[in-house]
């Protein structure tokens, strides 16, 4: 059936229909551009999503204590590493403890003093004639004292472990072993240090420093504890 020529006539002067949701935009457009002009703005309050979550809250940690770490005690058979240990306690705790290392002799506000306690090498691998493998283990003791009062703040017991590998060589399995024990007593830095830091960020120092002093009480035998002069 042809369609009058009125109607079609009107239909190509009405164009193609726009949809809704068009007319909805340009509106919104229209009202965005001619708001500001008013004093209209809109903002977001707040910092917006991130990626991940919201970041962390700061930890609120107090000034950096100074610590002045102490010759290390040391009653095993290897001679002179606890020069080595006291290196990698200061250069642990300096790096990662929060604390600021100074000299015992440089106004510290704490005492760090320690004792190597053992060091064994129990074997991992042998068979009846050779041993392939074998291990360091250190048990290593610190104590923090406060420098003013020489109350005992804070105190740990950590190990260190390292494996190495033995050979038909008996010179180069000792540098094995050397590196292993280095290893291990690095280990152990590491560790007190983390624990330290973590003392620290929790307020746990703060509070043992407000506790009041108590006289150390030798255990029986007559044995004053570790540590004591």
């Amino acid at each position: 059936m042809r369609q009058p020529e009125r109607y079609r006539n009107n239909a190509a002067r009405a164009g193609p229909e726009v949809p809704g949701r068009v007319v909805w935009l340009i509106i919104f457009f229209a009202l965005s551009v001619s708001l500001p002009g008013c004093g209209y703005q809109f903002r977001v309050q707040g910092a917006g999503p991130t990626v991940g979550g919201a970041p962390e809250a700061a930890t609120t940690r107090p000034h950096a204590p100074r610590l002045a770490i102490l010759p290390i005690a040391n009653s095993t058979y290897e001679a002179n590493f606890e020069v080595k240990l006291a290196n990698y306690l200061r250069r642990e705790f300096s790096a990662g403890a929060g604390a600021e290392i100074v000299g015992p002799s440089a106004g510290a506000d704490l005492y760090l003093s320690g004792q190597i306690m053992q060091i064994t090498l129990p074997t991992l691998s042998f068979d009846q004639t050779t041993t392939f493998e074998s291990r360091v283990e250190m048990l290593v003791s610190v104590r923090i004292e406060e420098a003013k009062t020489k109350k005992v703040v804070w105190y740990q017991v950590a190990k260190g472990t390292s494996e190495f590998f033995l050979t038909q060589d008996l010179q180069f399995n000792r540098v094995l072993q050397n590196r292993a024990l280095e290893q291990a007593g690095r280990f152990v830095a590491e560790d007190l240090a983390s624990r330290f830091l973590l003392f620290l960020d929790t307020g746990e120092l703060d509070k043992a420093l407000k506790r009041p002093v108590k006289a150390e009480v030798a255990p029986a035998g007559g044995t004053p504890p570790y540590g004591a002069r």
